[in-house]
């Protein structure tokens, strides 16, 4: 981290705190006074400033500003370093302690609306000693240390290395003062050489080959944090619980069923299968059968520990980083065609016209029939190939599907981007996934009986982990309806917001590209959803109760509600045999502190959606550095005064165009309407459209594109990394990849006048 001297003068509260933060030893009097310049009367005033300080619990003022209370300064910097149920542990930054032991661990009591934190974070803290141990309010997230850097060795013209960084916020390489054995072209971890950023940084660790299959979710593993290996001790928990028999005794048998999985081809786990028949009456008995994860992860255990700690599974295109070991995720617990296996099972009763009218929930003992792709169900059932029970769950589903559009839930037809790989880790394609039937099949059947565990529970009383969609707030609601004012379309803030308004909205707008723009505006204004134990609805799918019940193999909010099941309606099993611990429902200590482990896990939930996302764009990256110089059909997604950003319509690959590309005229920001206008007036640019644009880089590293028009004249713009499966080449410090020839035609602009 970049130091900067301390401007002279008498310093304030904050500026004396963000010294002490940043401070590589501890800071008392004298070091403030050294490090502002202060003399004389200026020094008496710092001590009556301290004293203050003091006494409002800032900092502790016996012996120095950053004394050592029981061997943890009163107000000092920690460094996350885990989680335990559900909550965030950290140790002081920097530990000098007078004796050789171990640093304290400290909980980190973290308040709803501060930035969640994550491992390797840094916060400044005031500590406080308990009687149940040291714990520490965050006062504020502190910029990221350097100790573990993650980048790819450069080797320039003299022979000197540089670690060319991984994150495409991050430009600016750093001078290598030991490779530590690395080469050149190499992804490595470093740490800086010394205190000063001008020392360099030496290499700690060779991870290998940064375009070697499997490397980009290395990447995002390392970056955000998240665990990845399970310790001896959740692994033998884990191997124990996959050999627990199944007492049929307890368990209702629903093995005579011929209930199917329909899952994507690329399915890890299999957490859910369903079925359905008429009823006789014009509705449908239906079963959605869910992996009994409860009953092999039992709370207290070192298993459930690790599980709390990941919250999710976190899938990437090459791997998954399951929440469970593999014994139970993709083996024991997984719901797979022909063998005996322990569910959940949520017995729906739909009626005539969709409507959910009773639900039971047992548990219970299945064998799948049949996993089937939702392009092969799909084929069959357009086919006329489907077997009755399979044609059975479509016609339940149109009544499901009748009660959704009565209810109106928010409808964005958005995109999702597929990466294919072949068995050595090659990509053989990019495409946008197909949207079918048999998607929204499975859907609004784990929607039912969501919504069903949530009722049920609502009913005994009991706890429950609800998934909470809250409505807008009035301040993106604004922003809003001043976007679709340029597009001379209103929005009535003083009517009742709900999804059924936004429907209407993009329902009523018959050109394509201006319906694809709103729609992401309308996106743009939902609020992020979230787990909590206090319901207040979910706005999206325009239900009242909702919780997440149908996938505990990957989610532990979802492993939570089958505990709070199992303890509501009496469902627990016989003790296990050996050493398990016995219950399978909900601790007391999760039954107490629902609310710290909801904002824990909806931490994990947005780490694995940031890696994720990451990760998809440093595929796509590789995917098109082959294709360097080409031309694509791009449409406009965002507006700034930098330049554009534009996403290939095809592909789904976003990247920017700057506005040094887009014309020798000066550009002019227009933040209200979102456009770039320039001088002539004759040179628009807006959200939405259309346009053919040349990709001049693709970095695979950091998941960066850059376009620029086709027509294009004028210096290329600097490409960084290097493409995949493509000749090197060697420009100053950096490699990269053979470019595409630029244009040669002034751009004259083709933005779309509203």
């Amino acid at each position: 981290m970049k130091r900067t001297k301390p401007e002279p003068g008498l310093p304030s509260r904050q500026q004396i705190l963000d010294f002490i933060a940043n401070s590589e030893d501890p800071a008392g009097k004298r070091e403030i006074a050294r490090a502002f310049g202060l003399k004389g009367q200026e020094k008496i005033q710092l001590k009556a400033l301290l004293k203050d300080m003091a006494e409002e619990g800032l900092i502790d003022g016996n012996r120095t500003a950053f004394h050592r209370m029981g061997g943890v300064p009163k107000v000092t910097v920690l460094r996350v370093v885990g989680t335990e149920d559900g909550e965030a542990l950290a140790v002081p930054d920097t530990w000098q302690p007078e004796e050789a032991v171990p640093p304290p661990r400290l909980r980190l009591i973290e308040q709803r609306k501060q930035p969640a934190l994550r491992v390797g974070d840094r916060v400044l803290a005031r500590t406080e000693e308990t009687a149940t141990g040291w714990i520490a309010h965050p006062m504020k997230k502190l910029p990221a240390r350097t100790e573990q850097i993650m980048g790819v060795v450069e080797i320039d013209g003299t022979g000197k290395g540089w670690l060319a960084p991984v994150d495409k916020r991050e430009r600016h390489s750093q001078p290598i003062a030991d490779l530590g054995g690395a080469e050149a072209g190499q992804l490595v971890l470093a740490e800086p050489a010394g205190r000063s950023p001008r020392s360099g940084v030496k290499v700690t660790d060779v991870l290998g080959d940064p375009l070697a299959p499997k490397a980009f979710s290395l990447i995002a593993i390392h970056k955000h944090g998240i665990p990845f290996a399970f310790s001896p001790e959740a692994i033998e928990e884990a191997q124990r619980a996959a050999k627990l028999p199944l007492s049929q005794d307890r368990r209702e048998d629903l093995r005579h069923l011929p209930i199917v999985a329909i899952d994507p081809s690329d399915a890890r786990d299999h957490d859910d299968a369903i079925w359905a028949e008429p009823d006789g009456e014009g509705g449908y008995r239906a079963l959605v059968a869910i992996a009994d994860v409860s009953f092999y992860v039992r709370p207290g255990g070192a298993l459930d520990r690790s599980a709390r700690e990941r919250g999710n599974s976190v899938y990437f295109p090459d791997r998954v980083v399951p929440m469970l070991p593999e014994v139970l995720s993709a083996d024991v617990c997984s719901l797979r065609a022909g063998e005996d296996r322990a569910a959940m099972a949520c017995h729906l009763t739909i009626a005539a016209n969709g409507k959910v009218t009773d639900w039971r929930f047992t548990r219970a003992l299945v064998r799948i029939d049949e996993v089937i792709e939702y392009e092969e169900a799909q084929r069959r059932i357009d086919e006329g190939d489907a077997a009755p029970h399979l044609v059975n769950l479509w016609d339940a589903w149109r009544a499901l599907e009748r009660a959704r559009t009565d209810r109106d839930p928010l409808d964005l037809d958005l995109p999702e981007r597929r990466v294919k790989l072949d068995e050595a880790g090659r990509i053989t394609e990019i495409a946008l996934r197909e949207r079918l039937d048999a998607h929204r099949v499975v859907e609004d059947f784990m929607i039912a009986a969501n919504v069903a565990a949530a009722k049920a529970l609502e009913s005994k009383v009991a706890p429950i982990v609800y998934r909470i969609h809250e409505p807008p707030n009035r301040e993106k609601l604004v922003a809003l309806k001043d976007y679709l004012a340029t597009f001379e379309r209103k929005l009535a803030l003083g009517q009742v917001i709900t999804p059924g308004l936004f429907n209407r909205l993009l329902k009523d707008v018959a050109d394509e590209a201006e319906k694809a723009l709103i729609m992401e505006a309308v996106l743009r204004s939902q609020t992020q959803a979230y787990y909590g134990p206090r319901n207040a609805g979910h706005f999206g799918l325009a239900l009242g109760s909702y919780a997440h019940f149908t996938s505990p193999i990957r989610r532990y909010a979802d492993l939570l509600v089958h505990r709070a099941l199992v303890d509501g309606f009496g469902l627990e099993q016989p003790e296990p045999k050996g050493d398990l611990p016995p219950r399978s429902g909900l601790s007391d200590r999760d039954r107490n502190d629902l609310s710290r482990i909801s904002d824990a896990i909806s931490a994990a939930e947005r780490r694995a959606m940031e890696a994720e996302r990451e990760t998809i764009d440093r595929y796509v990256a590789a995917w098109l550095s082959a294709r360097v110089g080409e031309v694509f059909e791009c449409r406009v997604t965002g507006v700034q005064k930098f330049g554009l950003f534009a996403t290939i319509i095809s592909l789904g690959g976003d990247g920017l165009v700057p506005v040094s590309t887009l014309g020798d005229e000066r550009f002019h920001f227009d933040e209200r309407a979102k456009v770039l206008v320039g001088d002539s007036g004759h040179t628009r640019f807006a959200m939405g459209d259309r346009l053919r644009l040349r990709l001049a880089e693709a970095n695979p590293l950091t998941g960066a594109l850059k376009f620029e028009p086709e027509d294009h004249v004028g210096a290329p713009i600097e490409p960084r990394g290097r493409p995949v499966q493509m000749p090197l080449k060697k420009r100053g410090k950096h490699l990269v990849g053979q470019r595409g020839r630029p244009g040669n035609i002034r751009h004259q602009g083709r933005g779309k006048k509203r």
